[in-house]
């Protein structure tokens, strides 16, 4: 007999205390020792400071008069204030409280009042390694020494003279980041996107886990929504099949090297999530003819697209994932009930390197950073199996 189910009166458990696979994905952070998101590049100006969350930690990412861009923990050593609430000077970040400047190295090189005698202190708050790539400003907040040993994935269409036209779009939702990932990996919420209908009819052919990748493929009609469907060279395109894959932290897809997406993820705490996706393709054509559209006219085209179908059906996906969160908040006792083994695959992922990373927390000589991950295989390779004060 099956027993009565009852909602459960207290919140969801920490990752500890989970007993199956979805309570612990439900409650699991993102390793952070890879490169995370924090803004669009456009959007952060010389002069600008944002404050971006990362698992709740706050850090504070400015660019200085000199257009680069430097992160560091978002408090003054002084007296904790957040640093955001304060101004950039120059190159550096004023505090708004007694006008402590930090270099963005997260050293404090300015005191603007008496030192009643001292010498100049040496403090400094933590500083974050920043870069920018794809039009995206990146965070690493893990161990900043192993920065340099981790490799954002390499997505050539998206550099040079030769990029591909691109709809960058980004959406924060109240859901936990793991929603998030089930969501792009399963083809069966079509029915969400029945007004749009970006893919339809999806037949789930293989799905592998190798190393810290999940690969799968469906067979699906892409785009076929009497918006979109005007502009894809049907008989060019191979619109019946699609790739995806779930890189560990990164998740893409490849609709025969003709339509591509990539989506990342920073997450803000355990309900809060923002996530960055970058839609790019390589031609699309003159509605009703098998005319390319012009690379010059396409950029200026996708705007519209943007507008108009990209933006709102992620916004029906927001829509989706906060209302799983709360159903989540409200019934995490609840009987399991998925029937997608994909779903699984990720949760599974998603798991075993939060459990990793925490392995490594205990015991820093766990640490594998110095093995594959210096190299990040692009979506198109195939699976291969001092004396300074610290305040």
């Amino acid at each position: 007999m099956s027993r009565i189910y009852t909602k459960p009166q207290s919140p969801p458990p920490a990752f500890e205390d989970a007993k199956n696979t979805r309570q612990k994905v439900r409650a699991a952070g993102l390793d952070p020792n890879y490169w995370y998101p924090a803004e669009w590049s456009k959007d952060l100006k010389a002069g600008e400071v944002k404050e971006i969350v990362f698992w709740k930690r706050s850090l504070a990412v400015f660019r200085g008069e000199d257009g680069q861009v430097r992160a560091i923990e978002n408090r003054c050593a002084h007296r904790q204030l957040k640093l955001t609430t304060g101004h950039v000077e120059g190159c550096n970040l004023v505090c708004p409280y007694h006008g402590w400047a930090y270099d963005g190295e997260g050293r404090v090189v300015d005191i603007p009042h008496s030192l009643f005698g001292r010498k100049f202190p040496k403090f400094k708050v933590p500083d974050v390694p920043v870069q920018e790539r794809y039009g995206i400003v990146w965070f690493f907040p893990g161990d900043p020494e192993n920065a340099a040993k981790v490799a954002l994935p390499d997505i050539p269409e998206l550099e040079g003279p030769d990029a591909w036209a691109q709809i960058p779009v980004d959406g924060t939702w109240s859901a936990h980041h793991s929603m998030i990932f089930d969501n792009v990996c399963d083809f069966t919420h079509a029915y969400l996107h029945r007004r749009f209908r970006p893919f339809v009819d999806a037949d789930l052919l293989k799905y592998e886990t190798i190393g810290d990748s999940v690969y799968l493929e469906y067979d699906t009609k892409v785009g076929d929504g009497q918006f979109n469907k005007l502009f894809i060279n049907r008989k060019r395109v191979n619109v019946d099949h699609m790739k995806l894959g779930y890189q560990y932290p990164y998740q893409w897809s490849n609709t025969d090297d003709q339509i591509k997406h990539w989506l990342f993820v920073c997450p803000i705490d355990e309900r809060t999530s923002r996530s960055f996706f970058i839609f790019y393709f390589k031609q699309f054509v003159v509605p009703f003819t098998q005319i390319g559209i012009p690379k010059s006219v396409l950029k200026a085209f996708l705007p519209a697209a943007k507008q108009f179908t990209v933006k709102p059906l992620l916004a029906e996906d927001g829509v989706a994932v906060e209302a799983e969160q709360e159903g989540w908040e409200r019934h995490w006792d609840a009987p399991l009930a998925e029937l997608n083994p994909v779903v699984k695959a990720f949760q599974e992922l998603t798991i075993r390197k939060w459990e990793e990373y925490l392995a490594t927390q205990r015991d820093p000589s766990l640490s594998q950073l110095s093995k594959k991950r210096a190299t990040a295989p692009s979506e198109t390779t195939e699976p291969d199996t001092g004396d300074t004060q610290s305040a």
